[in-house]
């Protein structure tokens, strides 16, 4: 998993049907994009350092 500052990180839940949780990724603390991040949520907008299991992804984004 490789991640870049403005990607977006999304949590799936291991429940059908479970809640998913997203985030933007404010830091990368690797240069080759590899965890932790540190992630500020969407629904809670509290940050945090995060190491991202086997449930996560990491949408990247394009800038133009």
């Amino acid at each position: 998993m490789y991640a870049k500052v403005g990607d977006r990180l999304v949590v799936h839940s291991q429940h059908l049907d479970g809640p998913v949780r997203d985030g933007e990724i404010l830091e990368v603390e690797h240069a080759d994009g590899s965890p932790p991040y540190l992630v500020r949520w969407a629904d809670t907008g509290h940050e945090s350092l995060v190491f991202p299991g086997p449930d996560a992804t990491v949408e990247h984004f394009e800038t133009t």
